[in-house]
């Protein structure tokens, strides 16, 4: 078992290691772009655009892994920076209907092209059988904790 817990041991890191290289990857196009964004702010106006018209601020919080105070936090940001208008659902004043501005929709419209490259270099190489592996394996890792 000590072998096992020897190779392992640098997982986190390696990990992370991985994660950074993809965030500076989108980072990189975002400057490139000359589009003021962060990793955060990307992924939750992505999902925002990916639900439509039924993206609500606790969707994104359950979707997004982060907790709420950050999520709002993020979601005040693209708000100032008028991409996003948070408005209340009709009937429903607990929860807060997110949308895309015209302004959000054009910054979606610009960036998506270049994430379709960033994502499709992410899988260069690999079969559909070993990024089916690799995602179930990541899962895996992520249920064990």
């Amino acid at each position: 078992m000590l072998n096992r817990i020897d190779e392992i041991s640098g997982i986190g890191l390696h990990l992370d290691l991985v994660l950074r290289k993809v965030q500076d990857a989108y980072l990189r196009k975002f400057k490139e772009l000359e589009i003021d964004l962060t990793i955060e702010q990307w992924v939750i106006l992505y999902r925002i655009y990916q639900l439509g018209e039924e993206a609500s601020q606790s969707d994104i919080v359950k979707s997004n892994f982060r907790n709420r105070a950050t999520t709002s936090r993020v979601i005040g940001g693209l708000e100032r920076k008028g991409w996003i208008t948070k408005t209340r659902f009709d009937g429903d004043m607990k929860r807060f209907k997110l949308e895309l501005t015209s302004q959000g929709q054009e910054v979606i419209t610009t960036i998506e092209p270049h994430a379709q490259i960033l994502r499709k270099q992410a899988v260069k190489g690999l079969d559909t059988e070993e990024f089916e592996t690799f995602l179930k394996v990541l899962d895996q890792i992520g249920e064990n904790y």
